[in-house]
């Protein structure tokens, strides 16, 4: 009856056939070989992209040089290389979101992370996977990609270092409206828990926040806030009414190293 019942796709015993010839199989279940955790993370990084071979030969000093020509971060090597160990990331939420499906509900995880160095670069990221582990991990690798400049400025006087927003700013996702208002010395981050971590990440000390709409929304109060950063660099002061003094993009001033053949990367494909 067991051999009946294996044949007929495992409904005699409740877990179907065992292998060949009955005995247990040595898949990727107990019995297999572990793999070693850490492996991937410990292979060297190859880039894949212009900008990537750049950093890692040093042509490109800062990140401050790859948001001046506005050039896309597609690599999360790229900042780890600049920002390193000081960049730090948080778990905003995990939530779960489901899909209907012909055979019910397909649930899945929603993570939102905010990474910072807590001076004056700021990312946020928001992965959906089916497993906690993957969407957090999918997540504060887009953070890093996304990760933006931050300016910070003064509320009265200019005496040491920069401490609060330069101007007030607004920034808005969904229904949330969020307004950051400079702040004297001394007066903290007056703001809810969720944007007051992610103004802590990106290195202000003091602000006042006045908000508006749905906040419980936690993913788009998240993103009002990383809007309104974002905007911080978009409004011209006076002390940057400097002469602009126009320099080559570092894709054209090194196209010639950029043209030598790199070794071990994948060939082009014939064009017809």
């Amino acid at each position: 009856m067991a051999d009946e019942g294996r044949g007929r796709g495992g409904f005699g015993r409740g877990f179907g056939g065992r292998g060949r010839d009955g005995d247990r199989g040595r898949g990727r279940g107990r019995g297999g070989p572990r793999g070693r955790r850490g492996e991937k993370d410990e292979e060297k990084w190859v880039p894949c992209t212009k900008l990537g071979r750049l950093v890692q030969q040093g042509k490109i000093k800062s990140l401050e040089q790859i948001y001046l020509f506005s050039m896309p971060v597609k690599e999360y090597q790229i900042v780890e290389y600049f920002l390193g160990s000081s960049l730090k990331d948080e778990v905003m939420k995990i939530m779960p979101v489901q899909k209907q499906t012909r055979a019910g509900q397909r649930t899945r995880f929603k993570a939102f992370v905010v990474v910072g160095d807590h001076n004056g670069h700021c990312g946020l990221g928001v992965k959906c996977a089916k497993e906690v582990a993957t969407a957090i991990r999918g997540a504060i690798i887009l953070a890093k990609m996304s990760v933006i400049p931050v300016r910070r400025g003064y509320w009265g006087n200019k005496i040491g270092k920069v401490h609060t927003v330069p101007t007030k700013i607004t920034g808005k996702c969904g229904s949330v409206i969020i307004r950051l208002v400079p702040a004297p010395r001394g007066a903290g981050i007056v703001a809810a828990r969720v944007p007051k971590k992610v103004l802590q990440m990106a290195g202000i000390e003091d602000c006042y926040t006045s908000s508006r709409g749905s906040r419980k929304t936690l993913g788009n109060f998240v993103k009002a806030t990383f809007n309104a950063l974002s905007k911080t660099y978009g409004f011209l002061t006076p002390d940057l009414w400097r002469e602009t003094k126009y320099t080559k993009s570092p894709l054209q001033e090194f196209t010639d190293f950029l043209a030598k053949p790199t070794y071990g990367a994948p060939k082009a494909e014939a064009q017809y």
